[in-house]
């Protein structure tokens, strides 16, 4: 691998290599949300003035899934004004939710743009995450001495927060944080929460396992490992532990032993399926009974959000969450689960937005994933995706998780992830 890979050469890439490699410069005075917001729409801006001054170059196709991102985008800020005027939320509410459909939505069918549409070097992105995860594994050595020390873990909030956002969590810089339930640490890293860094860890994870360097890829391995496990994220421990071997095993799919193999397995696993169901279930209740306080919140959140989307605002949504009561803590109701956010805040059309260019885009690179080790390193990231949908807000953290959306357009592209096209 020549050093001539890793070196940005076109300003699309020089924007993503130090968009990534800079994270936690970004993270330390607070600008990381800023920054990977934007950094889609710098990139959009030069991708279109490329096109206008040097025209359209053969490999920038743009394939019919990639259309159906854009189009399922568009009608995300369809449903965000219709709810908006159905509830009399005002303009002023209506421009700020706009503005956070551009900061969240919107860069999912942005970045998958750019990956199909821009020549991207995906070695590039490869060792750029393996520096930041590295970065990772530093960090977490340093933090860990302060937190043994009894240092505070807080460390300011940027006075970028008068930009707006989500919420202060966005422009805190801390060292670590602390688990409500047991008072012992836990990390976040540059991610707004800790389980969002686990998230982030199982996107590494799949990232590092393709880079050709020693160094970098143990690097890369270990940083993605400390942060799974100091996130003390429950989801992101099992994601990650049943990502390992699909990493590492994918070179030997084509084996016909291996394959034998599996011939053999699946039909023991279904003899036994009956006490490895039960064993499963158990073990998932145990892991839910580590923080059944949280377990309870996001129960309740679910159930709150279903209810009020069936009975108020079915097709369009409510158009922006709501502050829940006291018995979810006032967490909001639209919050902590990626589907059922979706129907109370842009409704049904919302949902079917997202999970029609999702199936098809699964479908796809399923098929290709065999062919093609970027199209399957891209269907892990989608997994990791729809896991993680059903514990977070997707499009809240799409500032963190570009670098994946870019590696899925980039597979979307028969002439970029090495597929013929026809």
């Amino acid at each position: 691998m020549t050093t001539k890979q890793f070196m940005p050469n076109s300003t699309e890439e020089r924007l993503i290599w130090f968009g990534l490699t800079l994270t936690y410069p970004f993270f330390a005075f607070g600008g990381l949300y800023i920054m990977g917001s934007v950094l889609g729409w710098m990139i959009f801006a030069v991708v279109l003035l490329r096109w206008y001054v040097n025209g359209k170059d053969k490999s920038s196709v743009i394939p019919a899934i990639t259309w159906l991102w854009v189009f399922g985008g568009l009608f995300m800020l369809l449903a965000l004004l219709i709810g908006h005027s159905n509830w009399d939320l005002g303009v002023a509410k209506t421009i700020k939710s706009s503005i956070g459909w551009a900061k969240g939505w919107a860069l999912m069918p942005l970045f998958l743009f750019i990956g199909t549409f821009v020549d991207i070097k995906p070695q590039l992105i490869v060792r750029a995450v393996c520096i930041v995860s590295f970065h990772s594994l530093i960090f977490a050595l340093v933090t860990i001495v302060f937190y043994l020390a009894g240092a505070h873990g807080d460390l300011f909030i940027s006075p970028l927060k008068v930009i707006g956002g989500p919420g202060e969590t966005f422009f805190t810089v801390s060292l670590f944080g602390l688990n409500p339930e047991t008072g012992a640490g836990r990390w976040r890293f540059f991610t707004p929460w800790a389980p969002a860094a686990g998230f982030m860890a199982c996107i590494f994870l799949i990232f590092t396992c393709q880079e050709k360097d020693n160094f970098w890829r143990n690097a890369g391995l270990l940083g993605s490992f400390v942060m799974s496990l100091l996130s003390q994220s429950r989801a992101g421990w099992v994601i990650y532990i049943a990502l390992t071997p699909l990493c590492f095993l994918h070179k030997h799919f084509k084996n016909p032993m291996l394959l034998i193999l599996m011939g053999l397995i699946i039909p023991a696993i279904t003899l036994l399926g009956e006490p490895l169901f039960n064993w499963i279930s158990n073990s998932y209740a145990d892991i839910k009974a580590s923080r059944p306080e949280s377990t309870r919140v996001r129960k309740t959140l679910e159930v709150l959000a279903l209810q009020r989307w069936e009975s108020e605002a079915p097709i369009w949504g409510h158009g922006i969450v709501e502050r829940g009561p006291k018995i979810v803590e006032g967490m909001p109701i639209g919050s902590h689960h990626t589907w059922y956010g979706l129907l109370f805040v842009k409704g049904i059309v919302g949902l079917l937005a997202l999970a029609i260019p999702l199936t098809f885009t699964c479908i796809y690179l399923f098929w290709h994933s065999l062919k093609s080790q970027v199209c399957y390193s891209a269907t892990l990231m989608l997994v990791v995706f729809i896991c993680y949908s059903f514990f977070e807000n997707l499009e809240i953290l799409s500032f963190i998780y570009w670098p994946a959306l870019i590696w899925i357009g980039i597979a979307l592209n028969p002439l970029k992830s090495g597929e013929k096209y026809v």
